[in-house]
């Protein structure tokens, strides 16, 4: 046994061991103490019930505030077979925009007449220093970098533009919105501009990085998955509310017939 318990390698069966023990203390303990007072079978019933209405108000209190076990969290996701849009006129093709673009080939009044024809689309512009910006602006550079279109260093985020996401039903000028359960899709629109190619020198600091005006900007259109973070609380919480109840009608239905079978008259004893 104390080679057992002295495991230092596979973390995985030291916290198997630990999760096992752990179990048998708590809820054997309990068990041996209510089947010495009230049998094998009754006392496994109130243990176990117990066990589901502890389960149940944690469960509840994880849903509550979004902790303990906790599902996928809320992230940037790819839009199928339009996220890497490398030709900006191709922004109404894909479905970003209502209309045709047309380019001038002056890829700097390009990016500005793109920028203005994404605000009267309905397209919000956010401000480098919100956190929307450098979230959706970190997940765009890890797509652009993994589509191969730029590697790391040569292109740098310069706008990001923002549409959708509102939820409902909510009450008293959206101040009031915990029950809105429903959204619509969100999405993002992260604009990259090349960067030129600078030399490096040994011994010396890297030059400022400085964008290329003679290449078009490209973009990467995202959607915004919400994840299931509380998904594994919600499961726990109802699992062990309908497991308790159950617990509790099986043992109202043992009582009712444990008083049924004593008011009943005894059989007269035979000679």
């Amino acid at each position: 046994m104390s080679a057992l318990l002295a495991v230092a390698w596979e973390w995985e069966l030291r916290g198997t061991l630990i999760v096992i023990i752990a179990v048998t203390v708590l809820c054997g303990s309990i068990y041996l103490i209510l089947g010495t007072n009230m049998g094998a079978r009754l006392g496994f019933l109130v243990a176990l019930a117990g066990l589901a209405g502890w389960m149940f108000l944690m469960g509840a209190v994880w849903w509550t505030y979004g902790k303990g076990l906790l599902g996928p969290e809320a992230s940037w996701q790819p839009v199928a077979d339009k996220t890497i849009i490398r030709e900006p006129d191709r922004l109404g093709d894909v479905g970003v925009v209502d209309q045709t673009i047309t380019l001038t080939g002056d890829p700097t009044a390009d990016a500005h007449a793109i920028e203005a024809i994404l605000q009267d689309d309905g397209w919000l512009k956010l401000d480098s220093a919100l956190p929307g910006f450098q979230q959706a602006g970190s997940a765009g550079t890890v797509m652009m970098e993994e589509s191969g279109a730029f590697a790391a260093g040569e292109f740098t985020v310069v706008n990001v533009f923002d549409k959708g996401g509102e939820r409902w039903p909510s009450f008293w000028d959206d101040r009031i919105d915990f029950l809105a359960f429903f959204h619509e899709p969100h999405y993002a629109l992260v604009e990259v501009a090349p960067l030129v190619p600078q030399r490096t020198e040994p011994g010396r600091a890297p030059a400022r990085a400085v964008v290329d005006t003679e290449r078009s900007h490209e973009y990467v259109f995202m959607i915004r998955d919400l994840g299931s973070k509380r998904v594994p609380a919600a499961i726990i919480t109802i699992s062990s509310l309908i497991i308790f109840l159950l617990l509790c009608w099986l043992l109202h239905t043992r009582d009712r017939r444990v008083v049924e079978n004593r008011s009943a008259k005894a059989l007269p004893a035979k000679v």
